[in-house]
This record gives C-alpha cells, sequence and structure tokens, in this order.
C-alpha cells in the first residue's frame, strides 16, 4: 500500500457512512479512509460514498469497515493488500445491521444495488 497515504492516528469519522447519515441514506458495507478517516458506503452501495471520496479528496487507500475484515485497497494501483493497524475502532458496531443504518433500509434493497 502507499504508505505516504495512510494516516495510522486518525480514528474513523463516525459507525456509518458520513453521506449516507447526513441524508437519510443507507449503505451495504463500509469502507474507511486511511487517510483522513472518512467512512463512506462501498461500490455495491447506492451512493458509492467511499469511492466519491477518493474523486474529490484524492485519498487513495481505503481500508474495510466491517467486523473481522482487515484488508485494504489503493485505488491509485488497484491492488488490494495489507497495511498497517489503524486508530480504534477498526469497524462498525457488530450489532450495526448489514445492510444498514436500521430504518434506513428500503424493503427492494437488493434491486438497488451496484454490481
Amino acid at each position: 500500500m502507499a504508505n505516504e497515504s495512510i494516516n495510522s492516528s486518525v480514528p474513523p469519522s463516525g459507525p456509518g457512512c458520513a453521506e449516507c447519515l447526513s441524508t437519510g441514506g443507507w449503505w451495504l458495507h463500509l469502507r474507511r479512509c486511511a487517510e483522513c478517516g472518512h467512512v463512506g458506503c462501498c461500490d455495491n452501495s447506492p451512493s458509492q460514498h467511499a469511492t466519491a471520496h477518493y474523486g474529490t479528496a484524492g485519498h487513495r487507500v481505503i481500508q474495510s469497515f466491517e467486523p473481522g475484515e482487515e484488508w485494504f485497497y489503493d485505488y491509485g494501483s488497484g491492488r488490494f493488500g495489507s497495511g498497517p493497524v489503524l486508530a480504534p475502532p477498526s469497524s462498525r458496531p457488530a450489532n450495526q445491521p448489514v445492510p444498514g443504518p436500521a430504518g434506513a433500509v428500503p424493503d427492494n434493497w437488493e434491486s438497488l444495488l451496484h454490481e
């Protein structure tokens, strides 16, 4: 991973996708920016906020923000890999539903996913 794009001392921005939480949206899975801690939704989610963050901020390395997942992804190289331990917490709350957040997910959510 591009070490200059990782700041292991910055905590995540919150327990869910920052943009979805502010607009009443929902997500399938979460990704955390390894540089600034921004939590965004994955590319299967309707709004794809993690990739949008890369597009606007240029922060190229993300880590999964799902319980039990430690993988990193570098948008610049298009490669998955490993990286350092980032500031806690390392994932969304384990009791948070997938998709989430609770109460915001429509009944037809599966038909709204990107593949």
